[in-house]
């Protein structure tokens, strides 16, 4: 069985050879390791193998492994990115204790994070989430309605926006893949005319990252093929 360690070394080995395949500088693409349901022991096993971006989808485990972590690796610069659909009711513990907001959809939720982020604490980077595949069951904007979230957020002064984010519907056909993830990027690239500071395009996961890559993700989310397997209780 492969460790976490082994895993990591696989995963980043493979970014760089598919930034390279397509003239991709690979310091320009950041994993982030989705540790949903995954215990802290193997976290911290990713750690010690020099993996420091971690995603959560759940706010209150998040918020726990959050805790660990401080408590009992105070000196390690860990960046705590949350990848789920976020309810009001919870917008504070995101607020008070993440660094990035993946799967903002809507201004009450941004209004919120602004609001509750700590005067102490760096502004939270946050990203739009963009429903490229157009899905009834997934959240997300659509693509012609970003600009005018894009006007809002850029208003509140507690949060950095920093570019679009997408899951899209799963398809396991490479150019099919491809196809989506280069709409999510010439959206990018088509609002960075107006809002040059945009540089995050986070898309990409375990069963679709080298269409990602390949597209122009900065930022790509994995999970299973890190830590095997999701366990859910």
């Amino acid at each position: 069985m492969n460790t976490v360690h082994d895993n990591l070394i696989t995963i980043k080995n493979e970014i760089h050879k598919i930034a390279l395949d397509c003239d991709r500088d690979p310091n320009t693409i950041e994993l982030i390791a989705v540790s949903k349901t995954k215990p802290v022991t193997l976290i911290a096993q990713a750690i010690e193998a020099g993996q420091l971006s971690f995603g959560e989808n759940y706010v209150q485990e998040g918020v726990e492994k959050i805790a660990y972590f401080k408590q009992n690796m105070p000196d390690t610069p860990i960046t705590w990115h949350f990848i789920g659909p976020l309810q009001s009711n919870k917008s504070r513990l995101v607020a008070e204790n993440f660094d990035w907001m993946h799967t903002i959809d809507r201004f009450k939720i941004a209004q919120r994070l602004d609001a509750q982020r700590p005067a102490n604490m760096d502004k939270l980077n946050v990203l739009i989430q963009v429903n490229i595949s157009n899905e009834e069951s997934k959240s997300g904007v659509q693509a012609d309605e970003v600009v005018d979230l894009i006007d809002q957020i850029i208003t509140l002064p507690n949060l950095r926006l920093r570019g679009l984010m997408a899951i899209p519907e799963i398809e396991n056909d490479f150019a099919k893949q491809l196809e989506v993830f280069k709409r999510m990027s010439e959206l990018l690239a088509s609002l960075k005319t107006d809002y040059p500071f945009l540089d995050t395009l986070s898309m990409g996961m375990s069963g679709d990252m080298p269409a990602a890559i390949v597209a122009g993700s900065t930022m790509v989310r994995i999970g299973s093929a890190i830590f095997g397997a999701r366990q859910y209780v």
